[in-house]
Parts: structure tokens; C-alpha cells; sequence
């Protein structure tokens, strides 16, 4: 049987490209990762805080203006006002900040030299990965029994559901930014004679760093999801603890109150990290 070879085409024998139109110029605000102009940046920003405001004042009025059921913003921000003049807001609002400052970064203490283990090393990866991938799907809250059963009913649990909750998707996040470090960068770094711990210290480390504050970013959110979730049970003080107290009173605006302070305190943390990753992480 003969087997002819298969004969080559030339450039002259292939077919014509397709005709496509002219690209349309896209504009700047709706093109892939463009930069837009400083305006168009702060304008955008203040309607993501204007639009919300406006639907909430629109929605209070189609309410006939019931602050029992939906407050209008004015009636909130007085709510505020006058629990910060007596002090009770400034008491929760510590009381809450405290229990995520030691909870949650009791939880970054461990699972950042975690993660970075397990994206080091296989070995790591290997015996860590599995128990954690199946620990981070039991909800945190279904510890509270336990919690108040082995720790009572003070800061410790409290803490330590801080602590549960975070510490597993934290990990998983860190060991992914540890990963994402190139490995030119570590095979160079032997070539030129550098030790396990040079490679650790000085490459791996701070080429992970503004990763690894990326996942404290998104968890620390996390973490004040399950504080106020902790304080709406046996607290005696706390922004949960206050939205508690209000509900039994029917004080809706105070409730209404209370959350503007929480996503204010959040968006405030979540920024004076956004700053810091920004200028550790200049060189990646």
C-alpha cells in the first residue's frame, strides 16, 4: 500500500482572511482595564454613596414615612447622634473593634505561617490542604453550641468563633498568593547561591505580601459578619448586641444607626489595608 505524503499548500494557494469591519473606538469608561480620568473616578464613587441614599430616602416615603418600619436616613443619622452623645455608641462600637482586632488576628498570626508553608512546600500542602478544605465547610455558627458549652458565655467564645470562622479561608487564600510567586524567580534566586531561608525571607515573602494582605482584606469582612453574629447572643455590650436591644424596643432607626457605624468602621479598616498593600507591594 502506497502512502502519498500530504502536499503542502502555498502561500499563494491559501485562503483569504476574512473582511472585518473597522473596530469601533471604545470609550475610555467601558474599555477592558483603561484608565479613566480622576472625574469620571470620583464621580462614580460618590454615586455608589448617593444612588443607595437616594433609593433609601425614596423608600422611606413609600412607606408613608413609618420610622417604625423603614426610617428614613435623616431620622437614622438623629438616632445616631443621640446615642453617640450618650456614649453608648462609642462603648459597643470599642467593644465590637476589640474582640475582631484579638479574634481575627489571633487568626492571621496563624494562618499567615500556614499558608506560607503550604505554599512553599508540597510536603506541607500534602498533609495541611485536605483537613482544612473540609474544616472551611462547617459553618461557623454551628460551633456557638459548642463554644458556649466549653467556654461559657463570655469573650473567649466569642473570640473563638471569631477565630474558626476566618482562620481556614485565610490559609487557603494565603497559600494561593504564596503560589502565585513565580518560580524563575526562585530557581534564580538558588542559581546566585541563595539558601532555603534567603528564598523564604527575601523572594517568596514579600513577592506573596500584597496577596496576603488582599486575603486579609476580604476576611477581615468576614470576620465582622460572625462578631455581630456573636453578639446577638449572652453580650452585654457590642454593636450586635445594640441591634438586639433595639429590636425589643422597636427602635428601627437606632438599628439603621448601627449599621451605617459597622459599614463605616469596615470600609475604614478595609482602606487602611488597601493603603498598606499599596505601598509594601510598590515593587510587584
Amino acid at each position: 500500500m502506497t502512502v502519498t505524503a500530504p502536499v503542502e499548500r502555498s502561500h499563494r494557494e491559501w485562503d483569504p482572511l476574512p473582511r472585518r469591519r473597522p473596530a469601533r473606538r471604545v470609550p475610555s469608561l467601558l474599555a477592558i482595564r483603561s484608565p479613566i480620568a480622576p472625574a469620571a473616578r470620583w464621580t462614580l464613587a460618590v454615586l455608589s454613596v448617593a444612588v443607595p441614599l437616594v433609593a433609601w430616602q425614596v423608600g422611606s416615603v413609600l412607606v408613608d414615612g413609618r420610622p417604625d418600619f423603614l426610617p428614613s436616613p435623616a431620622e437614622a443619622w438623629a438616632a445616631g447622634v443621640e446615642m453617640a452623645r450618650s456614649g453608648v455608641l462609642w462603648t459597643d462600637a470599642w467593644a465590637t473593634v476589640a474582640r475582631v482586632l484579638q479574634g481575627f488576628g489571633l487568626a492571621v498570626l496563624v494562618s499567615v505561617p500556614l499558608g506560607i508553608l503550604m505554599g512553599s512546600f508540597r510536603a506541607a500542602q500534602s498533609a495541611l490542604e485536605p483537613v482544612i478544605g473540609l474544616l472551611r465547610y462547617l459553618p461557623a455558627s454551628a460551633f456557638i453550641p459548642l463554644l458556649i458549652i466549653w467556654l461559657g458565655l463570655g469573650e473567649p467564645s466569642k473570640i473563638a468563633l471569631l477565630f474558626i470562622g476566618t482562620i481556614f479561608f485565610n490559609t487557603l487564600m494565603t497559600a494561593d498568593a504564596v503560589r502565585q510567586v513565580p518560580t524563575a524567580l526562585i530557581d534564580v534566586s538558588y542559581t546566585l547561591g541563595a539558601r532555603r531561608g534567603e528564598v523564604l525571607r527575601k523572594v517568596i515573602v514579600p513577592g506573596a505580601l500584597p496577596g496576603m494582605l488582599d486575603a486579609i482584606r476580604v476576611n477581615a469582612a468576614a470576620a465582622w459578619n460572625f462578631v455581630v453574629v456573636a453578639e446577638l447572643i449572652a453580650s452585654e455590650s457590642g454593636l450586635g448586641y445594640r441591634i438586639v436591644r433595639a429590636q425589643r424596643f422597636n427602635q428601627i432607626d437606632r438599628i439603621f444607626a448601627v449599621l451605617v457605624v459597622i459599614a463605616i468602621i469596615g470600609l475604614t479598616i478595609d482602606l487602611l489595608l488597601r493603603l498598606t498593600r499599596d505601598r509594601v507591594g510598590r515593587w510587584v
